[in-house]
């Protein structure tokens, strides 16, 4: 057999599943989809060294491999473990995963701030996602939440670091997508941030994809920001011949206005053609797209409740329609009886 065609058999969730050696936990349940996904908080596909910082994807390993059956000790993290011949995973099937990954929820909402009625990343919040799913309704942290000041880092882009979970995705997007970062961390511990190098603007031209692999609402397009809520817009997917990127991307409308361009996410909510700022920023007339058609929403997104299609079958029609006359009948009685 050539070393090509070998495939491991692995079990998550007690579904069975074929991959190449080689893939991590993290995908080999992405071939599976559903539920049994772990969340990513900081991996991400498309980016090289991403991933093991957050510590959401934590699943427990039942079963090393055929040759050694014996379990992992501890939990590992999905998104940097990769799969053996006949290893078997539990992700939600485990309830000490399902308590692990509460506390890992607890520990990144520590110093979060309760933004979510005006930050603009509600709706299409990763973290809100999993503060529901897996959150506690309290919290047991009795100490101040750091704090710090917003900053523009650059004409488009706006950073507010009290919503930054130090996932260092958009510092990757910056070392991988650019000849020149001027942006990371800094300092260390528990005063460890993301900032320029002395105030300076981030102004490279695909800056604008920090924006799209933020998964919380630390950076935000200023563009934007307060202009609408996500639920509201109709997201359409579009393309143009542009020299810079693949001119392949998302609009955001409101009515017949486009209130802003993305890049297009995946089921995992990952960019996999990242696009130029030209595109992000400067093409928002209808006209300077080709339109393909709306975009596919899963129906437990809330942006699904501006959906496309009609959400009454021809049965609710047809006794909605039968409601309206009888109303109609029943008014006329009353308009006779009034002076």
């Amino acid at each position: 057999m050539a070393e090509g065609d070998v495939k491991f058999k692995v079990m998550i969730d007690g579904i069975p599943v074929e991959v190449a050696p080689g893939t991590t936990i993290m995908n080999a349940a992405r071939q599976i989809g559903g539920d049994i996904v772990p969340p990513a908080m900081c991996y991400y596909s498309s980016l090289e060294d991403s991933g093991g910082k957050c510590r959401t994807c934590l699943v427990k390993v039942s079963k090393g491999s055929e040759k050694d059956p014996r379990p992992m000790p501890k939990l590992v993290a999905s998104c940097r473990t990769t799969v053996m011949d006949g290893m078997e995973v539990e992700n939600i099937t485990s309830p000490e995963v399902l308590e692990a990954r509460k506390g890992v929820v607890e520990f990144l909402l520590i110093n979060h701030p309760l933004d979510c009625p005006v930050c603009d990343q509600a709706g299409e919040c990763d973290l809100q996602d999993l503060s529901y799913q897996h959150g506690v309704g309290e919290t047991r942290y009795e100490f101040t939440k750091r704090t710090f000041d917003r900053i523009d880092i650059g004409d488009k882009i706006q950073l507010h670091m009290n919503r930054c979970i130090m996932c260092f995705r958009c510092v990757f997007v910056a070392d991988q997508l650019t000849e020149q970062r001027v942006h990371g961390i800094m300092n260390r511990g528990d005063r460890a941030e993301i900032s320029t190098y002395i105030q300076k603007a981030v102004d490279n031209d695909f800056s604008g994809n920090m924006i799209d692999v933020c998964p919380v609402g630390a950076l935000t397009d200023k563009t934007f920001r307060f202009k609408n809520r996500v639920w509201f817009t109709k997201p359409v997917d579009a393309h143009r011949d542009c020299p810079t990127c693949s001119g392949r991307v998302r609009l955001w409308y409101k009515g017949e206005e486009v209130m802003r361009v993305t890049g297009r996410k995946d089921e995992f909510g990952e960019v996999k053609e990242f696009i130029c700022n030209t595109c992000r920023f400067d093409k928002k007339a209808t006209s300077d797209w080709v339109i393909e058609g709306p975009t596919k929403v899963k129906r437990t997104s809330v942006i699904s409740l501006n959906h496309y299609e009609d959400p009454n079958p021809p049965a609710v029609v047809k006794t909605n329609l039968a409601l309206q006359e009888a109303n109609k009948e029943q008014f006329d009685r009353v308009d006779k009886l009034l002076p």
